[in-house]
């Protein structure tokens, strides 16, 4: 299938240069767009498999991505309330999300991944960096995901989150899982929960498995403060100077998720290492754990979602109206933010997250948008309801706010049933 794009309004999403265009969309990973001046006249497009969109009065522009995802709490929307009420972070990852993922099979993660990619999809979000977790559903959990993504159209850079938390077995079979997936030759990290829940032998396990398959970490990092306690009483040091011990630091390709409650010291480490953060910010408000001035840490920041929902333009928002408060962030850098992901995969040599990567915009402003002033728009006023279609890959995925991959009922019903039959688990 060659797809055209007619009378479009491209956004070049590094410069924000406006150029009116008719575009041709090159199929396949890392694939091309080429700007033309007319679209072949083509009497009978199916014969010739061909699809044009009109994009007249749309804004056309580079999809957006998820730098730090749990598609595993996808069917936890409206779930029964915990059997205690948490009085702090790590009372809610006991009460709540660890008796989440302790229930989940192999169905449900299916059913999580599929809506998430749904969503995702509808969200103009076409590559999504995910940390994985099912203690006791974990052979084959990656695979499930990744094909359920693939079967939405939506890319992926998957890890399964390593810990010593749930004993022994589970561990090591989160050590297998990882491995052959990576083995495989897919796109991944070592996933690992946080400090405080990893000993060092699981985290010397897992840093020599990214060596091996040429990766980095995925991790939390002093997302609460218990993290740091904890890792003062059981190793004498702080979180960021244990990992960087741990030659975790050394990877270009590492993540450090969240990275709240940090002393100055570890934050010129990381400024001063190659390593990225993602920053939560809604789901941090949500825990109640503390927000931080990310100016401090360097220019590899992103934005992810921490699985409290799809919509990257949400966050990117919920981002820039906290960071007012912490760190009086500018415009250009909430927007540096939210494209720094595509950054982070080119850098990094991940495929997924090319030219043909397309969002088609409805967006009739009552003022006018240009180059100069996208960013005030882009804050303020584009939104995830104005996300016509998505191209992933070349591909056309959603056309007019519908899913053309995948019946989307079928995902809902899906996810419904799921989510039941997790409920009365818990």
């Amino acid at each position: 299938m060659v797809l055209y794009i007619k009378n479009a309004t491209f956004i070049d999403w590094e410069n924000l240069e406006f150029k009116k265009t008719n575009i041709k969309v090159e199929q396949g990973l890392n694939g091309k767009i080429k700007f033309i001046d007319s679209i072949p006249d083509v009497k009978n497009r199916i014969d010739n498999n061909i699809k044009i969109i009109d994009a007249k009065e749309k804004l056309v522009t580079k999809s957006f991505g998820c730098g730090h995802h749990h598609i595993y709490s996808a069917l936890a929307r409206g779930m029964p309330a915990p059997i205690k009420t948490p009085e702090n972070f790590l009372e809610i990852l006991k009460y709540v999300w660890w008796n989440l993922d302790k229930n989940l099979d192999s169905d449900m993660i299916k059913a999580s991944a599929l809506c998430s990619a749904l969503f995702c999809a509808r969200n103009g979000v076409t590559f999504v960096i995910d940390h994985h977790s099912s203690p006791f559903s974990i052979d084959n959990s990656l695979f499930l995901i990744k094909e359920a993504f693939e079967a939405v159209g939506i890319s992926s850079l998957l890890c399964y989150e390593l810990s010593d938390r749930d004993g022994k077995t589970a561990r090591d079979k989160g050590l297998v899982e990882t491995e052959n997936y990576l083995k495989a030759g897919n796109q991944g990290h070592v996933g690992l929960h946080a400090s405080f829940t990893v000993q060092d032998s699981l985290l010397k396990k897992a840093v020599t498995l990214a060596k091996k398959y040429n990766t980095g970490i995925h991790v939390h990092v002093a997302e609460g403060i218990a993290d740091q306690n904890k890792c003062l009483k059981n190793y004498n040091k702080r979180v960021i100077q244990r990992f960087k011990d741990s030659g975790m630091l050394d990877f270009s390709k590492t993540i450090l998720s969240h990275c709240i409650h940090l002393n100055n010291d570890e934050k010129n480490i990381l400024k001063n290492s190659n390593v990225w953060i993602a920053e939560n910010i809604e789901s941090n408000l949500n825990n109640n754990v503390g927000v931080t001035d990310y100016s401090k840490y360097g220019s590899n920041i992103m934005l992810g979602t921490d699985g409290m929902h799809c919509d990257m333009l949400r966050s990117a928002k919920a981002a820039f109206f906290v960071g007012q408060g912490t760190e009086k962030i500018s415009y250009p850098e909430i927007y540096a933010r939210f494209r720094n992901i595509h950054k982070f995969l080119s850098k990094n040599q991940y495929n997924g997250d090319g030219d043909n990567n397309l969002v088609i915009l409805d967006y009739n402003t009552p003022t006018e948008i240009n180059q100069d002033n996208f960013l005030g728009h882009f804050v303020f006023g584009i939104e995830s309801s104005h996300v016509a279609s998505v191209i992933s890959s070349g591909k056309l995925i959603i056309e007019d706010k519908k899913l053309l991959t995948y019946n989307e009922q079928d995902i809902l019903s899906f996810s419904k049933e799921m989510a039941h039959k997790l409920w009365k688990k818990l």
